[in-house]
């Protein structure tokens, strides 16, 4: 795997690459006692969004590629113990501007489907 973006970031909140092609990427994350929202193990929605935004990052896999929105929604809930699976692949690409599809699921069951506007200007944002 030749990854070009997001070199330090923590696999720990947001997954781990297990596949990374041109436009496509597949990262899996261990839901940990430290993701959930409360008592009952509910996973925080922020969790399952961040391995699908990276996921899409890695899709685009350019070194400035950055996240400029997203439309998801969450049809089932992710809990503490659940290995998530986040799959992005590019849907459409026009100049700096980069529209990727993803779904995270627990085994059989999508916890977060969308979509994320991607852009990839030309220098890093903080410069």
């Amino acid at each position: 795997m030749d990854v070009q973006t997001h070199s330090e970031i923590s696999e720990r909140y947001v997954g781990t690459p297990e596949r990374v092609e041109d436009g496509l990427a597949v990262v899996s994350l261990a839901t940990t006692a430290e993701m959930r929202a409360d008592e009952t193990g509910l996973v925080h929605g922020g969790f399952v969004f961040g391995a699908a935004d990276y996921a899409a990052m890695l899709a685009v896999n350019e070194s400035t590629v950055v996240l400029a929105g997203a439309d998801v929604e969450f049809p089932a809930p992710a809990e503490t113990g659940d290995e998530l699976r986040a799959r992005a692949e590019i849907a459409q690409r026009e100049d700096r501007r980069v529209d990727v599809d993803c779904a995270v699921t627990a085994g059989e069951t999508t916890v977060m489907a969308g979509s994320f506007d991607c852009v990839v200007p030309d220098r890093h944002v903080l410069e």
